[in-house]
């Protein structure tokens, strides 16, 4: 590989480790698979989230989601 064509670099969003873009990177953009889950737990303990209002509002519908019943 010439040096004019180097694989795009990106930061782990876990650890900020470099991880080359490359097919042979199984865990892309993580780099291994620890980074990956501790990233997934985040999401299910809803430490992370998406900006913006929620589609629905338990307040007006007076139930509980479904997966709390």
């Amino acid at each position: 590989m010439s040096a004019s064509s180097q694989p795009l670099t990106v930061a782990c969003p876990t650890c900020k480790t470099p991880v080359a873009w490359l097919p042979e990177q199984r865990f892309r953009p993580f780099c291994s698979e620890r980074c990956k889950l501790i990233d997934l737990g985040e999401w299910a303990m809803e430490e992370k989230r998406i900006p913006g209002e929620p589609l629905i509002d338990e307040e007006d519908t007076g139930e509980a989601p479904f997966w709390q019943s």
